[in-house]
């Protein structure tokens, strides 16, 4: 082959290559929280551990990476290490992370770079999630024709899951605080 005929490739730029790698870790951090939280399945469904990487891949990598963790994780749980989350609440969280990751992401990115963003950016995803989480159980009763009535909207969104909130809205901006000090956020 002559040098004029061969096609040169492209190097990959390194910030690919490290939101890559962050993503595998908060995914893999998706497997492993709910482990340390499960052994008191009350309190490991409480804080929802689960979330906390997806939020934080959105605030790292940018909403497209956590996104896509958001959606691989409940099901890649679910069909790897065993039958929690059981299959139709992986597949209602499939929904609810997605949307946690590209909503917190998405807000961080457009909103100013102060604290107050990354609360915002915090919030509106999680109430935009949990609408999301409610759409996918009501459309999953509607198939299995069953009903999702909003008392088990609200149990499922808001009462049982306080401790999970309050754990989110303190540590999340935390770390994400912390992260930001030690460069390890992703800008591009």
């Amino acid at each position: 082959m002559s040098a004029e005929t061969q096609v040169k490739a492209k190097p990959i730029p390194s910030i690919l290559i490290r939101k890559l790698v962050f993503s595998a870790m908060f995914l893999a951090l998706c497997m492993v929280l709910p482990y340390l939280t499960g052994q008191i399945p009350e309190i490991g469904a409480a804080l929802s551990p689960m979330h906390i990487p997806v939020f934080l891949c959105g605030f790292v990598c940018g909403w497209p990476w956590a996104m896509a963790v958001g959606a691989i994780a409940p099901l890649l749980k679910h069909f790897a290490f065993g039958p929690m989350p059981p299959i139709l609440t992986a597949v209602a969280m499939t929904f609810e992370l997605a949307a946690y990751g590209a909503i917190s992401g998405l807000m961080y990115r457009l909103l100013p770079k102060k604290k107050w963003s990354i609360y915002a950016s915090l919030v509106v995803a999680m109430v935009a999630g949990r609408l999301v989480w409610g759409a996918a159980r009501f459309v999953i009763a509607g198939l299995q024709n069953t009903t999702f009535p909003l008392s088990a909207f609200w149990a499922g969104a808001v009462a049982d899951a306080v401790p999970g909130i309050i754990l989110h809205i303190v540590l999340i901006p935390l770390l994400v605080m912390a992260m930001e000090r030690a460069h390890l956020t992703l800008k591009n």
